[in-house]
């Protein structure tokens, strides 16, 4: 009985291989062809000039001296605590950087650790002192809402650790798109998406990494994705936040120090 069960399990599984290596050799042949071959005809879209843009904005960032290297969210977290416990500061360091600078992200993140930073400190912590202690992140007194909130659906719903997927990470209060992607790589070394911030939308909007204008960040990402390839998403966001950090600024950009002053679009304009 048994053999017979392993025999018919394996037909399946050979069935599928040779019907897919049918397809494709049906894909260059009459049959199949409009559909095999529609989308590969199709030139993919891409910048213009982005890999030696890229790789200029690498030279510049080769020091990793911005304050996103030395201050931010892969820095917040008490790397010598139990795998839970780091995830969940990794979270709460993603909730407190929202609109605010690293810096001030970075020295509430001490603050909180030195009472403590895990699920069950922050769940008998009342909002006053949390507050005091997180003050002055932006939007603080939301912050301290929101913390509260999450950290109690992770007390209940996932025992005290994080979600391991965007979807349920973005269902928690005070979560967002950007800190639902650099949670999954941070906390879960998961590439799950391009995590765009104000620094990586401003500065692919100048440089015309999108077909088009975008008007919001989550606009930005999926474009990005569509043509950015997949091994350098883990990369862009720290390289872009340094990048803007400490030259493409939001206001009077430094484009006089920028390699890229040649070949970028928006530094064409000034």
């Amino acid at each position: 009985a048994a053999s017979q069960v392993h025999s018919t399990a394996g037909i399946p599984r050979r069935s599928r291989r040779r019907k897919s290596i049918a397809i494709a050799y049906e894909c260059g042949q009459g049959d199949g062809a409009e559909q095999g071959t529609a989308e590969p005809q199709r030139p993919r879209w891409e910048p213009r000039d982005w890999r030696q843009q890229l790789e200029r904005i690498r030279e510049m960032r080769k020091s990793r001296d911005a304050p996103v290297d030395e201050m931010g969210v892969e820095k917040c977290y008490d790397s010598s605590a139990p795998p839970e416990v780091m995830r969940y500061q990794v979270l709460l360091s993603l909730m407190l950087s929202s609109q605010t600078k690293d810096q001030v992200t970075s020295a509430a993140m001490l603050r909180l650790r030195q009472h403590g930073l895990t699920v069950d400190s922050v769940l008998q912590m009342d909002d006053a002192t949390l507050g005091q202690i997180i003050y002055p992140v932006g939007f603080w007194r939301n912050k301290v809402k929101y913390i509260k909130q999450t950290t109690a659906i992770l007390k209940q719903k996932y025992g005290g650790d994080i979600p391991r997927t965007v979807e349920e990470l973005v269902q928690l209060p005070g979560v967002g798109p950007k800190m639902a992607h650099l949670a999954m790589n941070i906390a879960w070394d998961s590439v799950s998406g391009i995590a765009v911030d104000t620094h990586v939308h401003r500065i692919t909007n100048r440089l015309k990494w999108v077909k088009k204008e975008t008007r919001h960040p989550e606009e930005t990402r999926v474009a990005l994705e569509d043509w950015l390839p997949r091994d350098l998403w883990r990369e862009i966001n720290w390289l872009l936040v340094g990048f803007g950090q400490q030259t493409c600024l939001p206001v009077n950009p430094r484009c006089n120090e920028c390699l890229n002053q040649d070949i970028c679009p928006a530094a064409k304009r000034r």
